[in-house]
């Protein structure tokens, strides 16, 4: 029965970050540093929020959208942290994840051949969704351009098919993200053209020498931005699966139908905890803002001594050195310093083919790990790189 199924799933591949994840699973003395995902707990407050909505008994159907007072807390932390202006009642709406929030965008937004323009190297979650949407993702090669997505790079690559440019900064995997300037040339690329912008923004949180500004602070292409924010990096809340889109009424009325035939809504206890983390949880970020920053600033300083050469990254948790051994492929360097150093890194292939010749290295772990995982990667390159 295989055959019958449908053919875009048969051919989506897993994505490549999780295919060297599992195979570091049952090795012995590995350094992982691989995962993108916060080594501090959720906030004891906002846990306690979810254990007070189950004795409460919030465990019912939420509104599609989800909870209005969640939504309104939504829209009032993103107007002051960012000073994006969104009516909770019909331009919010509460998802399953981040993910999530990007899925029923896409779907309600492609039809059948339309093309997206993607920033590569990038996060190899956007192309199965766009795939599955109809459309036809279309890798633009940053690596030339300090792994920036600017407005030159947009302009070339724009023709008739072109339906949504996506920005996802800070980026995964590189870190970087966009000066205010870069954003303005954007702006200018797109209002001029009949096509839509989404904009990734699930790290804004973690931006180490700028704060974080948001595309859709430009009033010239609101009607064309949609904004994709969650809680799982700000609050280290991954497991709650709560993130929210930003869109004007006249869009955002069509993603909430896909939304709701997809899953009703968002969990309700987790938009219960999520309420908790927006409303008396603003400072959360801070302290785990300010020890990456620490791991970037370490992770940086040992890549120098190695004379790695890395683009300096300026939000997320993630660190993108060209790593090349002749003969070698990403994944295959990545699985001989994993069977031969005990160090895991993610091959830079799992980024695109843009990424060949780069591995990621998260920095979403402790001093002492990262230290160690450096070690070993320092043993690699004197040993295979200096040598050669």
């Amino acid at each position: 029965m295989e055959e019958l199924l449908n053919t875009q799933v048969k051919n989506i591949e897993i994505s490549g970050i999780r295919k060297f994840f599992n195979l570091v699973q049952g090795k012995e003395d590995i350094i992982s540093l691989t995962i993108g995902q916060p080594d501090f707990k959720t906030p004891n407050h906002i846990k306690d929020a979810a254990k007070l909505a189950l004795d409460h008994n919030h465990t019912t159907y939420t509104p599609n959208a989800g909870l209005p007072e969640l939504r309104n807390a939504i829209q009032d932390y993103v107007k002051e942290k960012y000073q994006l202006s969104y009516d909770f009642s019909d331009e919010i709406i509460v998802t399953v994840g981040a993910s999530q929030g990007i899925d029923i965008t896409l779907r309600t937004i492609l039809n059948p051949g339309d093309e997206v323009l993607l920033p590569s190297p990038v996060y190899p979650g956007y192309e199965p969704l766009i795939r599955l949407a109809g459309g036809i993702p279309v890798h633009v090669d940053t690596t030339n351009n300090g792994f920036k997505f600017t407005a030159d790079l947009i302009e070339e690559q724009i023709n008739e098919r072109t339906k949504c440019v996506i920005l996802p900064y800070p980026s995964n995997p590189t870190g970087v993200t966009l000066t205010e300037e870069e954003l303005k040339g954007i702006v200018q690329v797109i209002k001029e053209k009949s096509i839509f912008l989404l904009a990734d923004e699930i790290y804004s949180e973690l931006t180490y020498d700028v704060p974080h500004r948001s595309i859709g602070t430009f009033e010239e292409i609101r009607g064309q931005s949609i904004i994709i924010q969650g809680l799982s990096k700000s609050h280290s809340m991954t497991g709650f699966r709560i993130g929210y889109v930003l869109a004007p009424a006249a869009i955002q009325q069509h993603i909430l139908k896909v939304h709701q035939y997809n899953v009703s809504c968002a969990t309700s206890t987790s938009q219960h905890a999520a309420l908790e983390a927006l409303k008396n949880g603003q400072t959360d970020p801070v302290e785990m803002r300010d020890e990456y920053r620490k791991r970037r600033d370490y992770v940086l300083s040992r890549l120098e001594r190695m004379n790695i050469e890395v683009v300096k990254p300026e939000g997320a948790f993630y660190v993108f050195p060209k790593l090349k051994l002749e003969g070698f492929s990403s994944f295959d360097l990545a699985v001989k310093l994993l069977e031969e150093y005990g160090l895991a890194l993610v091959p830079g292939d799992a980024f695109s083919s843009c990424g060949e010749g780069y591995v990621r290295l998260s920095y979403a772990y402790n001093i002492e790990t990262l230290s160690k995982g450096l070690d070993r990667l320092e043993s690699f390159v004197n040993k295979e790189l200096i040598k050669k």
